[in-house]
């Protein structure tokens, strides 16, 4: 690995901005300053006139997923290279038995996907599907592992839902082991009831998924979580809240002092209920959970976000082609839900974000990179621009404007959810320790060289 010199870049992290030089030597951060010198043959990059950001965390992926019966259309390869073209150097995917298997044996199923074919480095959120005595067993283990973050779902009851007795469960024993736990936010009776009645009236179109998960059943589940966290004292994470009635939940419960984080997707802040409407099975396309929403929740969500209120942007990646998603054609419930997106956040949220005056470059940088890597155990080793962090870094050209096309994405998906939206700056330059892994937004690295991230509890 050669050493690399970042020159005249204009540096900009959660909290400072400044014009300097970055030395990276042996994956790390050496030097930052004015005309640095550097030893001979170091590589060097004139970052004149561009932003030089920390390298991008995307807290939310599901690169290898099984989903009504078919798999995501990602591997670790094509997902990691997506990733790193969009400015994405660290990936936090989900590690999720079956209700019937082990977590240790799932463990090992995500270990032998990613071994040797990452591009970028990767860590796990361990799921949580069932709870007993042999789970906690082995989810204490898989902590001495590195894993330092547990998810749950409120929703999909009877496949990987958990009831109250298992949700109390694993919130104390995160309580005590100091990890985090993520959870999807809703309320799984309520959608049953729903979704039945739907069918049952002959509603089988895309369309009638966001009906069948309203926002007032994201917000219930919302609420639960929250009250479970006050309960057991534990540390918890909302994935992608979509609408205004869960936040006021959410933040709510802040107030209240539970500990709670919040995630947004970029998904929920630029699409729509009716981008699930589209005629000809087109809306299936838009189909995730919780659904897109009302475009009047997109507000109060961007003033999360510029307030504070919200942390972290995910994507909540979950790539299934066309053809995966027919198996709903006749009844929108069997229809993979997912919407990928892992290579476009942060363009789009750079272009509707900061470049609409919605929020600012420290807290774009924050929002997309440091608020990850401070929650879920990497700060400062990812997540900033400083001496003896890994050299992940993002040169990004704000000159630059592209249109989104399911013709140059890298995603190994057969469409674009943002197919044909502008969006302004693309990747000059992105490394991932130090190695230079894109130039131009086009993936010129080495592939493998991805490394899981072990991380140590810090939530007691």
């Amino acid at each position: 690995m050669s050493n690399l010199v970042i020159r005249n870049g204009e540096i900009v992290t959660a909290s400072q901005r400044y014009v300097a030089d970055i030395y990276c030597e042996h994956g790390r951060i050496k030097a930052i300053g004015q005309e640095l010198q550097v030893p001979q043959g170091t590589e060097e990059y004139d970052a004149r006139g561009k932003f030089v950001f920390p390298g991008f965390i995307d807290p939310h992926t599901h690169v290898r997923m099984e989903f009504m019966g078919t798999f995501a259309a990602d591997d670790y390869e094509s997902a990691t290279i997506a990733a790193l073209c969009g400015g994405t150097t660290t990936l936090i995917d989900f590690c999720i038995p079956n209700r019937d298997e082990s977590p240790l044996s799932a463990f090992k199923t995500w270990q032998e996907a990613s071994q040797g074919k990452a591009c970028s480095d990767f860590t796990w959120h361990m799921a949580i599907t069932r709870f007993d005595d042999e789970v906690e067993r082995e989810l204490r283990e898989i902590v001495s592992r590195g894993v330092a973050s547990f998810k749950v779902f409120l929703a999909y009851g009877g496949a990987l839902g958990v009831d109250d007795e298992a949700l109390l469960g694993v919130m104390k024993l995160a309580r005590e082991l100091g990890v985090v736990v993520t959870a999807h936010c809703e309320n799984s009776e309520m959608i049953d009831t729903l979704q039945k009645k739907l069918v049952d009236e002959g509603k089988l179109g895309p369309e009638w998924h966001e009906p069948s998960r309203p926002t007032f059943v994201e917000a219930e589940g919302t609420r639960h979580f929250c009250a479970m966290a006050r309960v057991t004292g534990a540390h918890g994470y909302i994935v992608h809240l979509s609408c205004e009635e869960a936040l006021k939940e959410a933040v709510e419960a802040q107030l209240q002092g539970a500990n709670i984080w919040i995630e947004t997707l970029i998904q929920h802040l630029v699409l729509d209920h009716r981008d699930a409407e589209r005629p000809n099975f087109e809306g299936a396309k838009f189909v995730m959970s919780p659904p897109l929403r009302d475009k009047r929740n997109q507000a109060p969500l961007w003033a999360g976000f510029d307030k504070g209120m919200i942390a972290t942007l995910g994507s909540d990646h979950a790539p299934f082609n066309m053809a995966q998603k027919r198996m709903g054609e006749e009844n929108f419930c069997l229809i993979p839900n997912g919407i990928p997106s892992l290579e476009d956040r942060v363009r789009v949220f750079f272009t509707e974000g900061v470049q609409k005056g919605r929020i600012d470059l420290h807290r774009f940088v924050d929002a997309a990179s440091t608020q990850a890597a401070r929650i879920f155990g990497l700060f400062p080793q990812k997540g900033t621009i400083q001496i003896g962090s890994d050299a992940d870094l993002v040169v990004y050209d704000p000159t630059v404007k592209e249109t989104l096309s399911v013709d140059t994405h890298h995603m190994n998906v057969d469409y674009n959810p943002f197919e044909g939206r502008e969006v302004e700056g693309r990747c000059a330059l992105v490394t991932v320790r130090g190695q230079i892994q894109v130039r131009d937004g086009e993936f010129v690295g080495e592939k493998g060289i991805g490394e899981f991230l072990k991380r140590e509890p810090t939530h007691f």
